[in-house]
């Protein structure tokens, strides 16, 4: 038998029922807008994030373990992913001249032209699969939701996939 069974508390029938829903629709709703943004604009949901990122930041410039930080991604998969962009042209990476391990990430001219391509038609997807469906009530009851659960991750530490390690560097 496994270790805690008697001791689980079970989620209800109906709370069973609201967390696969939810699981359910975001897990749809996350592949519909990754693939109409493939489509209409040949980017990544993750391209885009990093993008959209960079793009609110002075500069167009951030360290790559803030851009981890922020995106919520592992050290590695961010490098991995930061590589293929480069190759592309959508960012720059720069050594850190204070840190010879750390680098900057930086939003390119054509990263920029790439984003403002996308966002129109991303916009729109997401006012057509989730904004427009919901009553400015219930918008107001998911924001609150929204930010009870990132707030209790924030205080048991689970935001950010273990990039907090990431911050003791320089950059």
């Amino acid at each position: 038998m496994l270790e805690g069974v008697e001791t689980t508390r079970w989620l209800e029938p109906e709370e069973q029922r609201t967390w696969r829903l939810f699981l359910d629709s975001h897990a749809q709703l996350m592949a519909a807008l990754g693939r109409e943004l493939h489509t209409d604009a040949g980017l990544s949901p993750q391209d885009y994030a990093v993008l959209v990122d960079l793009s609110e930041r002075p500069d167009g410039v951030t360290r790559a373990f803030e851009l981890a930080s922020a995106l919520a991604w592992e050290k590695t998969r961010l490098s991995h992913h930061i590589a293929r962009m480069v190759e592309r042209g959508l960012v720059s990476r720069r050594r850190c001249p204070s840190d010879r391990r750390g680098s900057f990430v930086a939003i390119t001219r054509k990263g920029r032209r790439a984003l403002e391509a996308a966002a129109p038609g991303h916009v729109a997807s997401v006012r057509e699969h989730f904004i427009d469906l919901l009553t400015p009530e219930e918008l107001e009851v998911l924001t609150a939701i929204s930010e009870k659960v990132l707030a209790r991750l924030q205080e048991s530490g689970h935001d950010g996939a273990g990039c907090r390690e990431l911050g003791s560097a320089g950059c």
